[in-house]
């Protein structure tokens, strides 16, 4: 082999994007011991920064307790990518803030077959405007946020993994399944919002028939 191809075939190389698992691999054999920041992740990521991101909050947010935080955590990247940004960026206060390695790496650990098995089957097809795809991702996510903050045991699963999907398929500029999470994005929301407004409206009916002007009176006999 020629110098020169030589030379080419290493440009190939280091133009050859990393896989996503072998960059969570990378990431969580690179924590801390006890705490790690996101200011700290930022500065391990790539131009894919904004994926990873939500890809690392999403399965964080599948540890009980977590999803309550992982909610605001991912409506900001997610409301920048909808602003146009490349990268993400966390307030300092957020960014400095320690979080605990051992339940993130743990999640991870074993979310890594499914991720790698994934891998298998998502790949770029349906191409779509990396512009478009960044916005459309950031308001689906955005939305989705919205119901880690609901208290009810286990609601954080769905959007959890709904996310993941997204994030995936946007590292993987996979436009298919891009459109297919964003789908069940829209779906899992209307589903939702039909049985918060039919909790309330049982509620409210239940309220009226125990107050006491609906119950029936002694003398109305």
């Amino acid at each position: 082999m020629s110098v020169e191809d030589s030379a080419i075939k290493q440009d190939e190389v280091k133009q050859t994007p990393q896989s996503v698992s072998a960059m969570l691999l990378e990431l969580v054999d690179s924590l801390p011991v006890d705490h790690f920041t996101l200011e700290w992740l930022l500065g391990r990521l790539d131009r894919r920064s904004f994926g990873i991101v939500l890809l690392i909050l999403s399965l964080a947010a599948l540890v009980p307790g977590v999803s309550m935080l992982a909610g605001p955590l991912l409506a900001v990247p997610a409301f920048e990518m909808i602003l146009g940004r490349r990268v993400p960026s966390f307030p300092r206060r957020v960014a400095i803030h320690p979080l605990r390695t051992t339940p993130l790496a743990s999640i991870v650990r074993r979310a890594l077959p499914v991720v790698m098995f994934l891998e298998k089957i998502v790949h770029p097809r349906w191409h779509i405007s990396p512009d478009v795809s960044r916005r459309a991702v950031g308001i689906a996510v955005l939305i989705v946020s919205v119901l880690f903050l609901v208290p009810l045991p286990l609601i954080q699963i769905v959007p959890a993994l709904l996310v993941a999907l997204m994030a995936l398929a946007y590292l993987e500029e996979d436009g298919l399944l891009l459109c297919l999470s964003l789908v069940g994005a829209a779906v899992l929301l209307a589903i939702t919002t039909a049985a918060t407004w039919g909790t309330i409206l049982g509620v409210a009916s239940f309220g009226a028939l125990s107050s006491p002007a609906s119950q029936p009176s002694a003398f109305n006999v």
